[in-house]
């Protein structure tokens, strides 16, 4: 999620949708499905792979996607042919799906440590973050950000806003529930009545947050924890999360091994370091998203500066699975597409 903000000089760094694998290596190449954002120098990608290389004995690849839920995508279409060992960067509200591909196997991997919000469970994937989606916007350009979900919905249709697209998208598809937990039977009406507001829907996260860094819309939806970015690495507090009296929706971002895997233990193996202190402590400040376990070190100052949501909003995964498609559809009409 937790993608972070430092991607707009360097996006054509990002790793090929394709795995390259190493000449005259004797090292087992382990191959990661992630999104974009996760893969660049300025990711946490690279402080990852040279962590778990120090234990392995492996060569680690990422392969960089368009977004979380274009890794389910990519695994539906490749089928048992993926190259994929692991997929990683797809959200708790996808399991059921996940799980109905036959792809992925049990971990094995003993979950005890996991400090999320409202726990989680399961025997085949591995938390690695958490976030709470949030509307950022430019404080010298938005001088009375919204306070509700409905007063964002409801405002001046001069002042854009960016999202992400629900089919192909993390957190476009959380604020597709996000709108449903809140308004229920009424999301439709109020997706017709946003949709004044709506510059561009892109297909992932980078595109729309580069737009709104660049300045050509002060809304974008992202995280509560963006802001830390801006604090900690540009010193500046002028982009921030505009926190909503309805709560805010809960994203927990999750990795699997592939039962196709060339390599089953080696990816149990890095979905048991996912938990480890070395892993976590590099995604506040990697991935600028919040630690599913201890990192053994405190968070930064900025961290203790974000929104901190009175309510966490969720819809159960069972139920997503059950009414993603109609819920998309009725996206999808109510933004006139």
């Amino acid at each position: 999620m937790r993608r972070f903000p430092c991607f707009l000089a360097a996006l054509a760094l990002s790793a090929p949708p394709v795995a390259a694998f190493a000449q005259g290596t004797e090292r087992p190449v382990l191959t990661v499905y992630t999104y974009e954002s996760f893969t660049p120098d300025w990711g946490p990608g690279p402080r990852i792979e040279a962590a778990f290389e120090a234990v392995c004995g492996c060569d680690l690849r990422f392969v960089g996607l368009d977004d979380g839920v274009a890794i389910l995508n990519r695994l539906k279409l490749e089928g048992e042919g993926t190259q994929a060992d692991v997929a990683l960067g797809m959200t708790a509200e996808l399991v059921p799906e996940l799980k109905a591909t036959g792809l992925f196997m049990p971990s094995n991997v003993d979950l005890s440590p996991l400090q999320v919000p409202g726990g989680f469970t399961d025997d085949t994937f591995v938390p690695f973050d958490y976030s709470y989606l949030a509307f950022v916007y430019d404080s010298e350009t938005i001088a009375n950000p919204p306070t509700s979900l409905a007063e964002l919905v409801s405002g001046d249709p001069e002042q854009k806003i960016a999202i992400q697209d629900a089919r192909t998208s993390t957190p476009g598809l959380g604020l597709l529930l996000w709108m449903k937990a809140v308004f229920g039977d009424e999301a439709e009406a109020k997706w017709s009545e946003l949709s004044r507001r709506i510059l561009t829907v892109t297909p992932g996260w980078s595109e729309s947050y580069g737009l709104f860094t660049k300045g050509e819309v002060p809304i974008v939806l992202s995280y509560t924890t963006s802001p830390a970015y801006h604090a900690i690495e540009e010193g500046t507090e002028r982009y921030k999360a505009a926190s909503f009296s309805e709560g805010h929706y809960l994203q927990v971002e999750l990795a699997g091994a592939l039962r196709t895997s060339r390599h089953p233990e080696l990816a149990r193996q890095f979905l048991a370091f996912i938990l480890t202190p070395e892993f976590q402590r590099i995604i506040p400040t990697g991935n600028w998203a919040l630690p599913a376990a201890p990192t053994g070190e405190p968070l930064p100052e900025a961290f203790g500066a974000l929104v901190q949501p009175s309510r966490p909003l969720e819809i159960p995964a069972d139920e997503v699975a059950a009414n993603r498609a109609a819920w998309t559809a009725e996206w999808l009409r109510g933004l006139g597409r």
